[in-house]
């Protein structure tokens, strides 16, 4: 089995109640762990570096091996495949790169003993922002279709600030436990301050350690080092597969270096011309739909959904009760109204957790909380002594330096009660991004344009997506002028590699350059 840390079905970083999400942008769900085939190995292929476009001078990376990679995604080696480790480093601020220090990028690169007619490097991002992309790459390199793994190597990068990339690291174990724990939709206005209050205490602490610095962790940041990333590893063009939130670093990309992608497949499309208002209400329209198509299966599957037929109802119910009366878990662990919430976050991002959510929902109204703590957990990566990963530190550094458009505190109080109206589960908690309305870094946001010059570029969007709702898709590739759009009929966040016709499409583009024909449609 896959290691907890990617045992989400995870994060549209939901912001709750006070850690930013950024433009709904999330991580890419798990898939079952599996032995691949065997296959002999073949020499290793040699790397020429090449230029940055930035005229910043970059060194190439120097690969050491590290069979160890593994430790973090899987519990035992992965068969048929090698890791090799490097750190570059990039400027902290690519507009002024001689007056800034550097931070370090971590990569990994996973290639198969199987490996032949070498097509080049694969980049890899699952989105967040602030999940580890090097980890991600350790699991795609053994969960991508075997056709593209015996082409590419796969790349695997923390971004910066992310993991072991210089990491931000400002929130303590205990605040990030009153985060979760917090009502995520207060009524009364001592609710509402309490909410207030803890959100200002995590601002300041990142404004308290980091100061000024703060900006450095946007977006538009990252696309920069990707592209040093690029040069480093001795390609010439950028190959890349980003999901969710890494839709956005993509297009961001593009835009900036549109002579340098050679095929970029953004799967879970992010659209960077909303507004951070309008991209929240979207993705609380999103859940509303998921959460709707997830009772509808709890009525026509009677036996694998104990808390049918009604299950609104039932998860109503139980966030209600966890207010005044929430089930102690193991420790004394009080399963409030916060972490039931997040739980059934957790639980939309794949049809697969269903059942899951159905069962620690009905093992909750007989006392026992251990199911629903598993599921929060798996969201907020919080380990079983109580700590956790920086990602939601770098989730809001990232989403907080890209916005300057967040509503005011008063603004997502008036907020909260309209969408409470319209999106009774989700409205409430999704309108109050309060950390970044309390945000004291200054703001850097990315660019939203076309990326006039570049190769075609893969958007996929699915049609059941909570976290990206599916319009988010469209309106992405139309800005980028460059985008073919491919549609999936499916549940769930992100689409490659879950169904045939998505991953015949994705794997002849990556390979091949074969663009899927227009507004390609691929059924359940």
């Amino acid at each position: 089995m896959i290691h907890h840390r990617l045992r989400r079905r995870l994060a549209g970083l939901v912001p709750l109640l006070v850690v930013a999400a950024l433009l709904g942008g999330c991580i890419a769900p798990d898939t079952r762990w599996t032995v691949p085939t065997a296959g002999r190995p073949l020499p290793k292929a040699s790397v020429q570096p090449s230029a940055t476009s930035s005229g910043v001078p970059i060194a190439p990376a120097d690969w050491k091996p590290c069979p160890e990679a593994y430790k973090a995604v899987f519990p035992s080696p992965p068969q048929n495949v090698t890791f090799s480790c490097a750190t570059v480093k990039v400027p902290q601020d690519w507009e002024h790169p001689k007056d800034s220090g550097t931070f370090d990028v971590a990569l990994v690169r996973g290639r198969s003993t199987t490996q032949r007619d070498r097509v080049g490097s694969l980049f890899i991002n699952p989105g967040g922002p602030g999940a580890s992309g090097f980890d991600y790459g350790v699991y795609r390199s053994v969960y991508l279709p075997a056709e593209v793994l015996r082409r590419f190597d796969v790349i695997g990068f923390d971004p910066r600030g992310v993991g072991r990339s210089s990491p931000v690291k400002c929130f303590s174990n205990a605040d990030l436990d009153a985060n979760f724990g917090i009502d995520p939709d207060p009524v009364s206005d001592e609710q509402f301050q309490q909410s207030v209050t803890l959100a200002r205490k995590l601002a300041q602490s990142c404004g308290t350690k980091y100061g000024d610095a703060l900006r450095y962790y946007s977006t538009e940041q990252t696309a920069r080092d990707m592209d040093a990333l690029r040069a480093a590893v001795g390609e010439s063009q950028l190959t890349y597969l980003g999901y969710s939130y890494g839709t956005l670093l993509g297009a961001v990309y593009a835009q900036l270096f549109p002579k340098n992608v050679r095929a970029l497949v953004l799967d879970g499309a992010v659209d960077p011309t909303l507004s951070t208002q309008d991209s929240a209400e979207k993705q609380a329209a999103g859940f509303e739909l998921a959460f709707n198509n997830f009772a509808t299966w709890c009525r026509a599957n009677a036996t694998s959904c104990p808390i049918g037929p009604d299950a609104r109802a039932v998860v109503t119910k139980a966030i209600a009760d966890s207010r005044t009366a929430p089930v102690a878990g193991k420790g004394g662990r009080k399963a409030t109204a916060g972490w039931v919430f997040t739980a059934v976050v957790s639980s939309l991002y794949s049809e697969s957790s269903w059942r899951e959510l159905a069962q620690a929902m009905q093992d909750l109204r007989s006392g026992n909380a251990d199911g629903l703590f598993k599921l929060a957990d798996s969201y907020a990566e919080r380990d079983p002594s109580g700590n956790y990963t920086n990602m939601f530190d770098a989730n809001a550094a990232v989403g907080c330096a890209d916005s300057d458009d967040t509503p005011t505190v008063e603004q997502a109080r008036a907020l909260q009660s309209q969408w409470r109206q319209k999106y009774p589960l989700f409205g409430g908690s999704l309108a109050l991004n309060l950390i970044c309305a309390q945000w004291p870094g200054k703001r850097d946001p990315y660019p939203a344009g076309a990326a006039t010059g570049s190769a075609p570029i893969v958007v996929i969007g699915t049609l059941g997506d909570p976290a990206t709702p599916y319009e988010q898709a469209p309106a992405l590739a139309k800005m980028l002028g460059v985008g073919t759009l491919v549609t999936w009929k499916g549940e769930g966040h992100t689409a490659y590699p879950k169904t045939g016709c998505i991953i015949d499409a994705v794997n002849r583009y990556l390979i091949d350059l074969r663009v899927p024909g227009a507004n390609l449609t691929c059924d359940k």
